[in-house]
């Protein structure tokens, strides 16, 4: 099976929304942040490992629990994968930090001064 094929595209949808599940609903660790969310999922081609970008809304300190928090539980996670998605192997999964929405919202915050700063110096113009 290709990386990009059809079936393997499935595979990763499937295997990312069931994985988001789990973390969501599953898991009781209080290391785990309630702001967690699964960015992206990529499941190799054998279906032996697979990697998760995990995303968690907060500080250094949140993120680096709960990536360890997840890892802890890889095995419970790992079953019920296996229990929820009819596949030949389970795989192995590698929660890996991810840094996106963090970086999205600080980008938007950076716009709305910039756009916020231009508006006030509109108004004064026509102001004057």
């Amino acid at each position: 099976m290709r990386k990009n094929s059809v079936k393997n595209t499935r595979i990763n949808g499937e295997v990312h929304r069931v994985l988001a599940e789990i973390i969501r609903g599953g898991l009781k660790d209080p290391r785990i942040s309630p702001l967690t969310s699964v960015v992206s999922v990529e499941v190799a081609p054998d279906l032996k490992t697979c990697k998760a970008w995990i995303s968690v809304y907060g500080d250094e300190k949140a993120q680096k629990d709960t990536i360890s928090g997840l890892k802890n539980a890889e095995g419970f996670i790992r079953r019920e994968l296996a229990s929820r998605i009819n596949l030949r192997n389970t795989p192995e999964i590698h929660f890996i930090g991810d840094q996106s929405i963090e970086y999205g919202v600080r980008m938007s915050r950076l716009i709305d001064e910039v756009t916020g700063g231009e508006a006030d110096v509109d108004t004064e113009e026509d102001q004057v």
